[in-house]
């Protein structure tokens, strides 16, 4: 019996410091360790980029000429747009198509403009109508698109993303060692992850604070914050970092905080929550869904609350040695869990179409 040919788009992994590399990277190994034979599987790549998947699978290189026409439109069973901005659109495929919607931040940042939003929308709207699947990463991004788009409702369901467990390398030393005791963050630095809210939280301690990430004009104001708190000589901006100097932060620092406002998952708080520490979260959109009941929650950004939920977060971690119950939560999510579960959906759009 042949099988059914699966192609999976993995064209937005040209940057290994975001989001989409690193999704893009633990679905495709997961999806080939747990495919066990039962798909034909091809992976859509840059060229730059087929160092990856150390040859485990066979690429369809990205052509710029694809989106006029997919040469190999009719090769394939079922593809997966493994994210929104596609470069494949799903009209030039003949196929079942399901994506993946990691988020729609756009609608809830008060700083986008109206005629940007309806633009966005529309956008979105022709990729999802072309689909018969939507997967969402989390429940908060599903409600949105049923919200904007209700007549897609009945095609929508929601696959966690995992979370690889990083293994310290114990020789490993970052270019920057804080002085301890410190706090420690990561994230593009925009206006959205609200970083700037954080210096507050070193008054009346002696924490430091790391922030690692790409930079952007945004840092100023987090300096500024910085000097307004009167501790600039405790807030370190370190740019962007390899993933052992982000395991390693992760491993030595006392707490881990996201005061993010738009997040569609938000898998940072996984990977610290594997080395048993405590998170700090805002309480909007899909944060709570990660952290569970083991996070601490920013309910507003008054600096005297969030002052309150750190330190009173702290204490109940630490005197109620909390750290197995956070280990606990990131253990729920897994690639191997979400490969197996695209995997079932690629066999349920197979069954559809031998229905049809």
């Amino acid at each position: 019996m042949k099988k059914p040919n699966v192609l999976v788009t993995f064209d937005s992994m040209k940057d290994a410091n975001c989001g989409y590399f690193s999704f893009g990277k633990g679905l495709g190994d997961a999806l080939i360790k747990e495919n066990k034979g039962k798909f034909k599987l091809k992976f859509y790549l840059f060229k730059r980029t087929q160092y990856l998947f150390n040859g485990l699978v066979d690429i369809v290189y990205l052509s710029r000429l694809d989106r006029l026409f997919f040469k190999k439109k009719n090769d394939f069973d079922v593809v997966h747009l493994s994210d929104q901005t596609c470069r494949l659109r799903p009209g030039k495929v003949d196929a079942k198509k399901i994506m993946t919607v990691h988020d729609m931040n756009k609608v809830h940042l008060k700083f986008s403009k109206p005629h940007r939003i309806k633009v966005y929308l529309k956008k979105l709207g022709k990729l999802i109508s072309q689909c018969d699947k939507v997967v969402c990463i989390s429940q908060f991004v599903a409600n949105d698109v049923i919200h904007y788009f209700p007549e897609a409702k009945e095609k929508v369901s929601v696959i966690y993303n995992g979370a690889d467990k990083l293994i310290p390398d114990e020789k490993h030393r970052p270019d920057f060692i804080p002085p301890k005791p410190f706090l420690f963050t990561i994230g593009l630095l925009s206006v959205q992850k609200g970083f700037h809210l954080l210096p507050a939280l070193l008054k009346g301690n002696n924490f430091h604070l790391v922030i690692s990430g790409k930079e952007t004009p945004h840092k100023q104001t987090i300096l500024a914050e910085a000097e307004k708190y009167d501790c600039l000589e405790r807030v370190h901006i370190t740019g962007p970092i390899s993933d052992e100097d982000k395991t390693w932060y992760y491993q030595n620092c006392d707490a881990f905080l996201f005061p993010s406002i738009a997040e569609g998952f938000g898998l940072p708080i996984i990977e610290a929550m594997h080395f048993g520490k405590p998170v700090f979260l805002s309480k909007f959109t899909s944060l709570p869904e990660v952290g569970g009941d083991v996070a601490y929650y920013f309910d507003n950004f008054e600096p005297e609350h969030m002052q309150e939920v750190f330190r009173s977060g702290m204490r109940d971690f630490n005197q109620n040695n909390r750290a197995q119950e956070a280990i606990a939560q990131a253990e729920k999510f897994s690639w191997e869990i979400a490969a197996n579960q695209y995997l079932h959906l690629y066999q349920e759009c197979m069954l559809n179409s031998d229905s049809n």
